[in-house]
């Protein structure tokens, strides 16, 4: 893909003659993460990548919607695809990422992605690249309205009849043909729990590639007659599934996170990093886990960060060092075990680029690495060694999240007060909503 705008329209346009596309949808997010679109016919295409294509604006702002207001979806051409589960018989039906404008051309500043496209002008004016790789879990169901296992699996077994392999592959040799990469797939901790690795590149490539990541695996599943699911918590008493995620900085082809010299060769802009995504790690946490369910998850027995630390080998810290591999300079990250896979992944991975890039402006040092399993100590153990933790619950954060200045200026005015209100909504919803166990618990009871 030609990475010029004019030589991608000119790609995109050759692209449609050639595999006589008639439908282009136009894809973008809304604050709460969810895949909006609409299509338009290809004699509409060059209008389109020239002036953008009107929409009703309000449908961007999640729960808290507006009253009706016009917006313009620019498509960035760079990011077409063609859609491998439409027909190509007749009529393809090709795909493009769009960037929210106002009807005069200026960009809306309620679009997540230019959130994320300001926060990475940031780190690339510090001379500064933001590559990033996420691990998607997720979990396979009979349908929508249950939570029947199609497996009995754990860790990276293999159980035949292993039906979630064939949509595993499925799914990977799509993703493939719409140019995204794959490193690893494998059946995860939980039964019916699986994990489809995307290879790291930059994060707002990733940030659409994981926008795409999860419509195919649902797609996939969906023509197999299963249901697949990103909810973090959707069965009690086994794992949730998490979204760890591996973060480095690139100053060109040099990793920037990379010491030859330190002990955990990590360097001094990599140790800040750390640093500040530990000290902010609880105002992001509304953010990265935006959900009611996503606190179900982070609860300690159930390999979900709750304690904020780091280690290199210890699975229960909020973020792990994976160890140096020799002559593997540009493999040395830093892996941010606590977001979830139903996370909103612009504004998730601004909010991470936020805080470590405030740990370097503030030269912050973490703590010693914490080797030992931290839910095995006791509290007085853990205060100590000055071992803080996320909040418990999506209230606790959103208290947080609102008080932060970091989550303000990095999410600006706009996505930060709809956020909040969002939340806010979901929240009262929840709060007052009588639930099963409260039934089952004290009718009989009371």
């Amino acid at each position: 893909m030609p990475k010029s705008r004019a030589e991608a329209q000119e790609y995109v346009l050759k692209m449609v003659k050639d595999y006589n596309v008639k439908f282009i949808r136009l894809w973008f997010t809304d604050i709460l993460g969810f895949l909006k679109s609409f299509s338009i016919t290809v004699e509409e295409l060059e209008k389109a990548l020239t002036e953008g294509m009107g929409f009703d604006g309000s449908s961007i702002e999640g729960f808290a919607r507006i009253d009706e207001s016009d917006m313009v979806a620019k498509p960035d051409p760079t990011t077409f695809v063609l859609l491998p589960w439409r027909p190509r018989e007749q009529h393809a039906v090709g795909r493009m990422f769009c960037d929210v404008l106002r009807p005069g051309g200026e960009p809306f500043e309620g679009d997540p992605r230019l959130v994320l496209k300001r926060n990475l002008k940031r780190a690339a004016d510090m001379g500064y690249t933001f590559y990033i790789g996420p691990e998607l879990e997720f979990f396979y169901f009979k349908n929508a309205e249950t939570t029947t296992f199609l497996d009995q699996g754990g860790y990276f077994d293999l159980t035949p009849p292993d039906i979630a392999s064939d949509l595993r592959r499925d799914t990977i040799l799509m993703l493939e043909e719409m140019g995204i990469g794959v490193e690893y797939s494998h059946h995860e901790v939980a039964p019916s729990q699986h994990e489809i690795d995307l290879r790291y590149t930059d994060a707002l490539t990733m940030a659409d590639n994981v926008m795409t990541h999860r419509i195919v695996i649902k797609q996939v599943a969906q023509k197999h007659g299963f249901y697949a699911t990103f909810m973090p918590k959707p069965v009690f008493g086994i794992n949730g599934s998490g979204m760890h995620t591996h973060l480095s900085l690139f100053k060109g082809d040099r990793n920037a996170f990379f010491d030859p010299k330190n002990e955990y060769f990590l360097s001094r802009t990599a140790k800040q990093f750390l640093a500040g995504l530990l000290k902010y790690a609880p105002e992001i946490t509304a953010v990265n886990n935006q959900w009611i369910n996503s606190y179900k998850r982070l609860v300690p027995g159930y390999e979900a960060p709750v304690y904020l630390s780091w280690a290199r080998r210890n699975r229960s810290d909020l973020i792990r060092v994976p160890e140096y591999q020799p002559g593997r300079e540009k493999a040395t990250r830093i892996e941010l075990r606590s977001p979830d896979p139903a996370c909103n992944p612009y504004l998730c991975f601004s909010v991470i680029l936020a805080a470590g890039l405030a740990g370097m402006a503030e030269k912050l040092e973490p703590p010693e690495p914490v080797e030992e399993n931290v839910f095995e100590m006791t509290a007085e153990e853990r205060a100590g060694r000055g071992i803080r933790t996320l909040p418990g619950s999506l209230a606790e954060a959103l208290a947080l999240t609102e008080k932060s200045k970091l989550v303000r200026e990095c999410l600006g005015k706009h996505v930060f007060d709809s956020f909040i209100q969002n939340k806010t909504i979901e929240w009262d919803r929840y709060r007052t909503h009588v639930t099963d166990y409260e039934i089952k618990r004290y009718l009989p009871l009371l």
